[in-house]
């Protein structure tokens, strides 16, 4: 039998019948465990105990982004191998999408019934997983197949994880140690590029040996299931305080072990709300109402911009260089130093986000990135394309780092992972759109006039985050400060 909370403090179950009762004195004591709970997370000294964490949730980013990157490499001789046609081309290239697209509305509606830390390892073996089975795939039909579910893997893979290490971060490092996880997937792409220049291209059957390697990577889930500990902050919101005691006490341990030395008192914790936990349509709603409003616009229209501009630069730069005659972006070494680029730019992003704050750190970026993306409109030259076109992908997703950081911070625990959902899925929509509208400006606007329209719009989200970010730095996941 289950029981409810009433408004008197009591618990009666669906009959009506008094429960057991709960005072006040017991909830207060619930809510300060709580709260000093968490506080002991966040005044840990970061140490490779939550490194280990963080490489493991990295690593299934990393193979996230492979998975995702790899296509570009594959479907010229996916369609060589199965005769298809134009319209089924861009089923197999959207398929993964597609998926991603039903993986985050599936982890809105399983994000805090089944647990980040589950979510997490079954996730990374299904995408993995279905990839491996798709270089086996006897015809068109099933390789569509296998590809939407592994982009539901993805979906909830490169969402979950976002609360997962937000929860665990002390405080003091979390834009360092969640913003790091936006280089993981940016690797993810590099090696897509190594793979398919090194493998796909020059083996017999290339397509399926690619698929192979992303695929391989299954084990992991497998093997983390037992050494990957769940959320406390999670394991708290369920009513769960034992299990969540005793992963933090293991937390502190093994902090203690690996530094040698006592760990720091923590903080008086600040007065909270203990989390209620809530249904799938009370957290999309609660998304929308109060201080969450604003940053619900915040969030989703930043996650969109950035979205529009990265989809909307690297989808048609090539082909708009190449109008002008610079045959620079057919190199792979071109494609290789920007890939890199990219990942390189998440870590300046993220060490500025914790000395400063996500705001600036955010402002920084989309600055940066209109600047660079406004002198690519007007040079001519191979050397300074490259140049720009390096700096342009260290700002433009550099500027994930701070997004990723500053967006499991701003909701509580019992709204994180429908606000990861919903943001990702709503910034597909930016990823969806910028093709079509680039490719329809394009005729009439020509270079430059496309330059400026990206410009603008991250020159508005750059006003966006100057006039409705809260600052965050330095506050516990508990204390939101609005």
């Amino acid at each position: 039998m289950t029981y409810k909370q009433t408004e008197a403090g009591s618990r009666t179950s669906p009959a009506g019948v008094a429960g057991p009762p709960t005072t006040d004195r017991t909830t207060a004591a619930a809510r300060e465990r709580a709260a000093r709970l968490t506080a002991r997370i966040d005044r840990l000294p970061m140490t490779w105990v939550q490194g280990r964490i963080l490489t493991q949730g990295g690593i299934s980013t990393t193979l996230d982004g492979l998975d995702l990157g790899i296509m570009s490499f594959l479907l010229p001789l996916i369609t060589a191998a199965f005769a298809l046609t134009g319209a089924q081309q861009g089923l197999v290239a959207s398929a993964t999408l597609a998926g991603a697209f039903a993986g985050d509305l599936s982890l809105a509606v399983l994000g805090n019934r089944i647990g980040r830390k589950p979510l997490l390892l079954w996730s990374l073996v299904l995408f993995s997983g279905c990839t491996l089975l798709s270089a086996a795939a006897p015809d068109f039909g099933m390789l569509l197949a296998l590809r939407f579910l592994a982009g539901v893997g993805v979906g909830i893979n490169v969402n979950i994880v976002i609360p997962y290490l937000a929860e665990f971060a002390p405080r003091d490092a979390r834009s360092a140690y969640v913003g790091s996880l936006a280089g993981f997937f940016g690797l993810g792409y590099v090696l897509a590029a190594l793979i398919g220049t090194f493998v796909v291209a020059r083996v017999d059957n290339g397509w399926r040996w690619g698929l192979v390697l992303v695929g391989l990577p299954v084990a992991l889930g497998l093997w983390w299931r037992r050494n990957l500990p769940e959320s406390p902050r999670y394991l708290l919101l369920k009513g769960r305080d034992e299990e969540a005691e005793a992963v933090v006490a293991a937390l502190e341990d093994a902090v203690r072990l690996r530094t040698g030395k006592p760990l720091p008192e923590p903080e008086p914790p600040a007065p909270a709300d203990r989390d209620e936990d809530l249904g799938v349509l009370r957290q999309f709603a609660g998304l929308w109402q109060g201080p969450y409003l604003r940053q619900t616009v915040v969030v989703w229209t930043m996650f969109f911009v950035a979205s529009f501009a990265y989809y909307g630069f690297l989808t048609f730069l090539p082909s708009m260089l190449l109008d002008r005659g610079l045959s620079i972006t057919d190199s792979f070494g071109y494609a290789l130093l920007v890939e890199v680029a990219q990942v390189a730019g998440y870590y300046p992003a993220a060490w500025l986000a914790d000395r400063t704050d996500r705001k600036w750190s955010i402002v920084a970026c989309l600055a940066g990135s209109t600047v660079c993306a406004w002198a690519l409109s007007q040079v001519d030259g191979n050397g300074l394309v490259l140049l720009l076109s390096i700096l342009l992908g260290f700002f433009l997703n550099g500027l994930y780092a701070p997004l990723y950081t500053y967006l499991p911070e701003v909701y509580p625990t019992r709204l994180r992972s429908m606000a990861a959902a919903t943001s990702d899925a709503f910034s597909r929509v930016g990823g969806i759109v910028a093709p079509m509208i680039i490719g329809t400006a394009y005729a009439s606007l020509r270079f430059g006039g496309v330059f400026t329209l990206i410009c603008a719009v991250l020159a508005a989200g750059c006003v966006l985050t100057l006039l409705l970010c809260t600052p965050t730095k330095g506050r516990s996941l508990e204390n939101l400060g609005y």
